[in-house]
């Protein structure tokens, strides 16, 4: 399973380890990802994603799932994240052409 948000795209980061004697060795910065369990309000339906502690937290700040996958760009997602934007994008539509 690949290390990297399935919303944000955020994924393993590289650097050193740099000791007090300036020595210098390979190091990974892994990102802080959670299995969350996501609602959907238009789908009615709630969504497992793995995603960053990051990511949650903007996530809530837009005002849920939905919010946050219409202004998500659409490189950034994962294929499973895609698929839900897509059908929430066509929920609102019909939602929208029947108001």
């Amino acid at each position: 399973m690949a290390r990297r948000c399935e919303l944000t795209g955020k994924a393993v980061m590289t650097g050193n380890n740099v000791s007090h004697a300036n020595n210098k060795s390979r190091r990974r910065f892994l990102p802080n990802l959670n299995q969350v369990t996501l609602s959907s309000d238009i789908l009615g339906e709630t969504v497992r994603l793995r995603i960053s502690a990051h990511a949650l937290r903007t996530v809530e700040h837009r005002g849920g799932l939905d919010a946050f996958l219409i202004k998500a760009p659409v490189e950034s997602l994962s294929p499973k994240a895609r698929e839900i934007k897509r059908r929430v994008a066509r929920a609102r539509m019909s939602e929208a052409a029947t108001s």
